[in-house]
């Protein structure tokens, strides 16, 4: 009941704001004036099948079930022609163009959107594109709404479960963006700026979405190492250096060849084996490491890498053999795809 009132309400607030409400005013007059003037002109005629001519007569469907035989109902016939057609003209080209102009509004990114539970994007550079096509290829997020906050002319991509807002990251685009209710936030480096700088950007960024929205996880992407302290200042949740991840592919691909080939294939969802975490399931927990490695890969075809101690909080990599699992534990394990 509270939704429908809160839309009825939203309704009549669009219908004003284009001057709807007016003109939809002067055609239920018409049809008020047209329903008693064929009544009192035809009397054998019953009120509901004056109204229902009159509504005929405006809407010219004319289907000729009630045709006026006085002057006087001819009259009031002629005048619904050329008023009632008139206005009703008015209301579905003015309907038409309302939301005509909203969608352009939205490609524009002018629009607060209504999301929730919901990725946030806030940049776009080259990676951009790639980084949603391996959210659409993951099933945690092949239909999670993806809001985008960055400077460009309309929507980037088209999706019908991607969301644009234009302009820079601040509370007012934020509150657009809805970023109170977001599940995570990826802050992309801004190639516009100069190198130097780029990283000041991203941590200015990082420290307005974690002022407007404190609770939200926040993935930042930097471009010199040297920087990770200031955003972690900035109360970053994740950062991922860019340069410095290739730089270490780099040197790994010269000690171990083709071994990065593997890691390029776990941290993509768009072929072969990817990487996730997964709760350790109720029938785990207590059981060493060991026993469980074996149980998911030979239950599951699941491969456990390392586990998530909430405790200690921090990944335990290649955990001992006797490592206990723990209730609020989190496997990082290999596997086809995720589960559903």
């Amino acid at each position: 009941m509270t939704h429908l009132f809160f839309f009825l309400k939203g309704f009549a607030r669009s219908l004003h704001r284009g001057r709807l409400d007016k003109i939809l005013a002067m055609l239920v007059i018409i049809l008020i004036v047209g329903t008693l003037g064929i009544i009192y002109f035809e009397p054998p005629i019953s009120p509901l099948d004056a109204a229902w001519w009159t509504i005929v007569t405006i809407t010219t469907v004319g289907y000729g079930d009630i045709t006026p035989a006085t002057l006087g109902g001819r009259a009031v016939g002629a005048l619904l022609m050329f008023f009632g057609i008139g206005f009703l003209g008015m209301f579905t080209a003015t309907l038409a163009s309302m939301f005509i102009e909203s969608r352009v509004q939205e490609a524009k990114g002018m629009k607060p959107v209504k999301v929730t539970q919901h990725f946030l994007i806030c940049g776009w550079n080259y990676k951009a594109r790639e980084i949603l096509e391996e959210l659409r290829a993951d099933k945690k997020t092949q239909h999670c709404p993806i809001v985008v906050i960055a400077e460009l002319k309309e929507k980037p991509v088209e999706d019908d479960n991607l969301h644009f807002v234009n302009g820079v990251v601040t509370r007012e685009t934020l509150e657009k963006a809805n970023s109170q209710e977001a599940q995570v936030a990826i802050v992309l480096a801004d190639e516009k700026v100069d190198f130097h700088a780029r990283d000041a950007k991203t941590i200015l960024d990082t420290l307005t979405i974690k002022t407007t929205s404190p609770h939200l996880y926040v993935c930042v992407e930097l471009v010199d190492h040297k920087n990770v302290d200031h955003c972690k200042m900035a109360k970053a949740d994740e950062i991922i250096v860019t340069g410095e991840l290739s730089t270490n592919l780099l040197v790994q691909a010269a000690l171990d060849h083709g071994v990065t080939q593997i890691i390029t294939e776990l941290v993509s969802n768009r072929f072969g084996s990817i990487i996730f975490k997964l709760p350790a399931p109720r029938e785990f927990i207590g059981k060493p490491f060991l026993e469980v490695f074996t149980r998911l890969k030979t239950e599951r075809d699941l491969t456990a890498l390392a586990v998530e101690c909430q405790e200690e909080g921090r990944f335990l990599a290649n955990p001992q053999n006797s490592y206990i699992i723990q209730a609020a534990d989190q496997l990082v394990v290999i596997g086809k795809e995720r589960p559903l």
